[in-house]
């Protein structure tokens, strides 16, 4: 909850139309579509849509009051809910959370990296609440919106929040975003050539990340992929200590003897203060054991046992990105559509290729801001394609050239097919899925493959009322 005054206080608004400021308002949201009678709406400006536009929505959805931008206040005069008007909504929105924030003696936990973000956030708020209140940004929510919206659910019954930070628009912006959430643990996952051609270098990408573990204060922590490099080097810019986890011999969260057990889960030797423990996991894909020891470090930090740690990995939230739902003709797909880049889909394809099946098939869309790397990234992917898959799918252009490079690398050209029409590649999926196959659909957030996921999902069954 927070009251009207709080909101006029944080944002700098000016109040329009006669309500008490002890008014209190639910949660702040900035999408209509998830409006809740007495929630605060923000009217954000876009770079596609004007919230302002939306206001109604929200009113019909019950909002108990809106902030809207000095420009656009005229056309709400009169509304029977109180409007906070503001110079800038995401400036407004950005200065109330700084200031909700600061209201609080909350531990905060930055994330940010090229690939795994959301995974990490999810698997760390999952181990954090094993003994801590704890709040996290929502969805892959890391832009300033996101993190303003993430720090106003704290409570006074918080301990920790957990933010998601950055999405490699600019230099400046995962620091931006430190000062807002103010972080004394920050997380670096990887770097990677996500974002490569919006950054233009994967050294800039780096630049990039190594702002959180430099913002972070001298009692803080650094967490650090132990087995990136460009990660590992970020140490020498941290003003406080720094734990790496990963399976180098130096990290102090390491792990030994990983094994994939395909949708079983994973299962590795954790040594951690001089203990060895047999550890088995409920995540998918041998890559996520790196998701596993970075929450696992977190909660170290945080003074957390293994024993306490452990039941957090069962959260069925932690696993984000790769989904398994029963397909049509008793097929099962492996839905894996959240985002696509070179690394994230060799590892797809790493677990596809350990899962028994009868047929292993992977659809794959374009994969985006892969800059000067899109050639080489598309078919790198294609090549271990080739040896892994019995029939491969690939939706538009760039993905062309996946399916180009796998049938160069020995895949047979008949069990090959590229297109650029949707519905086209979607008919000849429901023609040729069998009981027992596994199928894979990977690519680029903008592709929408999770509309294919939903055609070839198997109808949902319909309980009947008693």
């Amino acid at each position: 909850m927070i009251s009207l005054r709080d909101v006029l206080d944080g944002s700098a608004g000016v109040l329009r139309g006669s309500s008490s400021t002890d008014l209190l308002l639910r949660h702040v949201r900035h999408d209509s579509r998830e409006v809740e009678p007495g929630d605060l709406f923000v009217a954000v400006v876009g770079e596609q849509r004007d919230g302002h536009d939306f206001v109604a929505d929200a009113l019909a959805r019950g909002a108990g009051a809106v902030m809207v931008d000095r420009h656009h206040a005229p056309r709400f005069e009169g509304l029977s809910v109180p409007v906070v008007v503001v110079e800038d909504t995401v400036a407004g929105l950005r200065r109330l959370a700084s200031y909700w924030r600061s209201l609080f003696d909350v531990r905060a936990i930055g994330i940010t990296g090229s690939i795994g973000k959301t995974s990490t956030k999810e698997a760390v708020a999952a181990v954090a609440s094993q003994r801590y209140a704890v709040v996290r940004t929502r969805r892959s929510y890391n832009t300033d919106i996101g993190v303003s919206l993430g720090l106003l659910e704290i409570s006074p019954d918080t301990d920790v929040v957990v933010l998601e930070l950055g999405e490699a628009y600019r230099l400046n912006e995962v620091r931006e975003l430190c000062e807002l959430g103010r972080p004394s643990i920050g997380v670096v996952t990887n770097v990677s050539y996500s974002h490569l051609g919006r950054m233009g270098s994967i050294e800039a990408i780096a630049e990039s990340i190594a702002e959180l573990p430099e913002s972070l204060p001298e009692d803080g922590v650094a967490v650090l992929n132990g087995d990136d490099f460009r990660v590992r080097a970020m140490a020498e810019r941290c003003r406080c200590p720094v734990v790496f986890y990963g399976l180098a011999h130096d990290c102090a969260v390491r792990a030994q003897s990983v094994e994939s057990h395909g949708l079983a889960g994973i299962a590795f030797d954790l040594l951690l203060e001089g203990q060895r423990s047999r550890v088995r996991l409920p995540l998918l894909g041998r890559h996520s054991v790196h998701t596993a020891l970075a929450a696992i470090a977190v909660g170290h930090v945080l003074g957390m046992t293994l024993d306490e740690m452990l039941p957090g990995f069962s959260d069925p939230t932690v696993q984000v990105r790769l989904l398994t739902v029963p397909g049509i003709n008793g097929s099962t797909i492996l839905d894996d559509t959240y985002n696509a880049n070179p690394t994230s889909c060799l590892a797809a394809l790493a677990l596809l290729a350990e899962i028994p099946a009868k047929r292993h098939i992977a659809v794959f869309g374009d994969m985006y801001e892969l800059g000067w790397y899109e050639d080489e990234g598309h078919r790198l992917v294609g090549r271990r394609a080739a040896a892994v898959v019995d029939l491969l799918f690939t939706l538009g252009p760039r993905a062309r050239m996946i399916a180009e490079e796998a049938v160069s690398a020995g895949l047979p050209a008949v069990a090959v097919i590229a297109t650029e029409d949707r519905r086209e590649l979607i008919e000849f999926l429901r023609e040729m899925l069998e009981p027992g196959d596994f199928v894979l659909v990977k690519g680029a957030r903008g592709m929408r493959m999770e509309e294919i996921v939903e055609a070839l999902r198997a109808p949902r069954q319909v309980e009947e009322k008693q």
